[in-house]
């Protein structure tokens, strides 16, 4: 799965965000976009996910070579961030079973096995609105890592973690960059944090399309 930018730029109103993004973003391929705060990242991840639309220019998914088409994007992209929330309603258990009807887990994985891996076993039939913070991004983190899209986008990936968290939060992202990994994916950061992405060799500064 790649991912083409062709002078994208966005505009609120009369002020330009960015402008003049050219990209080629590549499936096994981890990349981190930093900047300051509020200088567009998570605007520019939102552009790549589609979930908002752009200003002027061109956007291309590819998959073996074929155009996507714009609407059928979400099927290959999963994002964990801070703007995101989760259905606190529900159960750890109802939540993972609900998410993986429209965005399926990795193979041989289930709401249970996941739970485990989100080391909160202990919590499955506990409502995820009195989940702490660090168990909120855990699972959001979670529903990133282990579902079956191609695609991965974080933003701000280790917001309310802990040293705990942080460490399994390396542990997840060591694997998902593996060569071993059967399916590599293509990872897209957002930060200022560098423990956040230490391990990713690609990284862009936002501030050079301003």
């Amino acid at each position: 799965m790649n991912i083409t930018a062709e002078k994208i730029g966005k505009k609120y109103r009369k002020e330009w965000i960015f402008r003049r993004v050219d990209l080629t973003l590549t499936a096994g391929n981890s990349y981190t976009f930093v900047g300051p705060n509020g200088s567009g990242k998570s605007t520019l991840l939102q552009l790549l996910t589609g979930s908002l639309p752009i200003t002027e220019g061109t956007l291309t998914y590819s998959l073996q070579g074929k155009t996507l088409d714009a609407d059928d994007w979400f099927r290959y992209v999963t994002i964990a961030a801070p703007y995101l929330e989760l259905v606190e309603e529900l159960t750890l258990d109802e939540l993972l079973t609900f998410h993986q009807t429209f965005k399926p887990f990795v193979e041989g994985q289930t709401p249970e096995t996941i739970a485990e891996k989100l080391l909160l076993s202990h919590a499955r039939h506990k409502e995820i609105k009195y989940f702490s913070s660090g168990m909120k991004q855990r699972v959001k983190l979670g529903l990133a890592f282990f579902s079956r899209a191609p695609i991965i986008i974080l933003d701000e990936p280790t917001s309310n973690l802990d040293r705990q968290g942080m460490n399994w939060y390396h542990e997840q992202m060591q694997q998902l960059i593996s060569p071993a990994n059967p399916s590599p994916k293509l990872l897209l950061i957002g930060s200022n944090q560098p423990d956040e992405y230490d391990f990713c060799p690609n990284v862009i500064d936002i501030m050079q399309w301003k």
